[in-house]
């Protein structure tokens, strides 16, 4: 491990940063080392990446000081916050900080902070279009995330800001499959018009990113958006008819009407569906399937995505 640069990778049991550290681990001639942060280092997870190879540290993005300690004598980080686990932009805005600071102590030669965009450069909060959300933003877990890129340029830490996609897998794991309508029929429901909308496979964001670390810190100052495909509701739809044998189609519904479907996040993701339908060219010539491809050349498709996990939709 000492020959080697070591990357802190912040959420390593998580979809982003475990990508990451199984990227680096996994290639026998990386330049790079695994430190993998993560709260419970009993976990399963935690314990896989030690059987890796990994150095595993217990710290919790709240605590500065747990943050500085897993970065001491790296070469690099990768920082991500996860939104979903408190629905706070404000936290989200507090973990950076910590993060921003922390980095530039220690003086690391390259970091990735996995953002997206503030959407209130785009739609101001004054624009009726679209609800404002907890008092100051349009889609919480992008503008958080978006006004805290620019900690990370004030405290001159060499950064590239990556900008991820919606997740494929969230059809698995975050109820955004196709649903059965009373007719029997799967319909995939998203309101985002006809326009075509940046996807990815978790598993490559980390594969995406360890393409980022091995062209080093040339990259820094820039923003990387990566997608596997850009793809309208009814393409996608299509292609899970193949993928589970049996008719998919694509439900269009308004944003408006999302919004009121009542689960946790509603109002949030029909905004963010809302955002990817309206800004279609800024999101997707930002998110270069081209680019990821060069960075990731194992980049799935939406089709190979579905051939390896179409099984695990739950239908």
């Amino acid at each position: 491990m000492q020959s080697k640069k070591i990357i802190t990778v912040f959420g390593a049991t998580g979809a982003q940063g475990g990508g990451l550290a199984r990227a680096i681990l996994q290639d026998g001639n990386s330049a790079f080392g695994v430190r993998a942060v993560t709260r419970d280092p009993n976990s399963d997870k935690a314990k896989e990446l030690a059987q890796l190879g990994a150095e595993l540290v217990a710290a919790d993005i709240d605590d500065p000081q747990a943050v500085e300690n897993a970065l001491k004598d790296a070469y690099g980080a990768f920082f991500v916050t996860f939104f979903w686990a408190h629905y706070s932009a404000e936290k989200e805005k507090a973990e950076a900080a910590i993060f921003a600071a922390a980095a530039k102590q220690a003086g690391l030669k390259h970091v990735i902070w996995s953002t997206l965009e503030d959407t209130r450069d785009y739609i101001p909060l004054n624009d009726q279009r679209m609800p404002t959300l907890q008092g100051q933003y349009k889609v919480p877990h992008f503008d958080g995330k978006g006004e805290s890129d620019k900690l990370f340029i004030e405290a001159g830490v060499p950064t590239t800001f990556l900008l991820a996609s919606f997740y494929w897998d969230n059809f698995i794991y975050f109820g955004a499959g196709p649903k059965r309508g009373e007719d029997g029929v799967l319909a995939l429901t998203m309101p985002i018009g006809n326009s075509k909308m940046a996807g990815i496979a978790a598993e490559d964001i980390g594969k995406c990113a360890y393409g980022i670390f091995k062209k080093g810190p040339g990259m820094a100052g820039r923003r990387v958006g990566i997608a596997g495909e850009h793809l309208t509701g009814n393409q996608m739809a299509d292609a899970m008819s193949k993928a589970l044998g049996e008719r998919v189609v694509y439900n269009n519904v308004p944003a408006d009407a999302y919004r009121g479907f009542g689960f946790p996040g509603a109002d949030e993701l029909g905004n963010m569906f809302q955002f990817y339908d309206e800004f279609e060219e800024e999101l997707n010539t930002t998110r270069d399937v081209g680019f990821s491809k060069q960075l990731n050349p194992e980049l799935l498709s939406f089709e190979q995505w579905l051939g390896k996990y179409a099984k695990q939709i739950p239908v």
